[in-house]
């Protein structure tokens, strides 16, 4: 079966690749954000799709038994195995969805960060992590939202869509799968990102800005959402679940 990492053409990963840079030393309360929403679902063993370089799966070693990470990049795959060579609880991987993972051993959780956007066969690729994922155990999908702010970025970096809770909820529905958590977050976030890359025209997000975003937009948004669920977001968040 035909991976949809190969259909779609995406910059080559590196220190420096685009969707990277977003995450980097210029987002750390993004980065925290990220993480605080992630760690409530993830069990003792995990994998993680589109790892790139490690930095986000690296966090959760404290709490795990078993990692396993994975990428289709060669770049990202060497990176991986460099960063974590010498460690008999993690794996490296390689390969593009939807596709038969080679893992032998089942996980509790799934984890995938800004990856299902990528592939057009994205209901087939939740079914393949499905059957390396024990009954019960999780998928957590994070996924840039609404149409209405695609641009360039997203072409530059190969989404094939961004999503919505009705779409997302379509697309894992028909991989089979439950769903315990699905909303949009990153509600202010969502506005800037209309404002700057749709309004403004701006092809790629300025690091300076992106800095700025950091410090101001990440905290407000992460207090609204303390009260309340938005009703729109620059992210769909979804925790799907195997069934048992």
């Amino acid at each position: 079966m035909s991976s949809g990492y190969d259909r779609v053409v995406q910059p080559a990963a590196g220190d420096e690749a685009l969707e990277n840079h977003l995450g980097g030393d210029e987002a750390k309360n993004y980065r925290q954000y990220e993480l605080d929403m992630v760690a409530p679902h993830v069990g003792r063993s995990m994998l993680e799709i589109g790892s790139g370089l490690g930095h986000f799966a690296e966090q959760f070693l404290p709490r795990l038994d078993r990692l396993v990470v994975s990428d289709f990049d060669p770049y990202c795959v060497e990176q991986l195995r460099k960063r974590f060579a010498g460690r008999d609880d993690i794996d490296v991987l390689q390969f593009g969805l939807p596709t038969d993972i080679p893992l032998e051993d089942k996980v509790d959780t799934v984890v995938m960060m800004n990856v299902l956007e990528h592939i057009e066969e994205d209901a087939e690729a939740l079914r393949s992590l499905a059957k390396v994922t024990l009954p019960g155990g999780r998928i957590i999908i994070w996924v840039p939202g609404y149409m209405q702010l695609y641009g360039d970025f997203d072409r530059k970096v190969g989404h094939v869509q961004r999503y919505t809770p009705k779409t997302l909820r379509s697309t894992v529905a028909k991989a089979g799968l439950d769903i315990d958590v699905l909303k949009p977050i990153n509600f202010l976030g969502g506005i800037a990102w209309w404002a700057a890359v749709r309004r403004g025209g701006v092809g790629y997000p300025d690091p300076r800005l992106v800095k700025i975003y950091d410090r101001t937009v990440v905290p407000a948004t992460r207090l609204i959402e303390r009260f309340i669920t938005p009703p729109f977001g620059q992210t769909v968040f979804c925790v799907a679940r195997v069934p048992r």
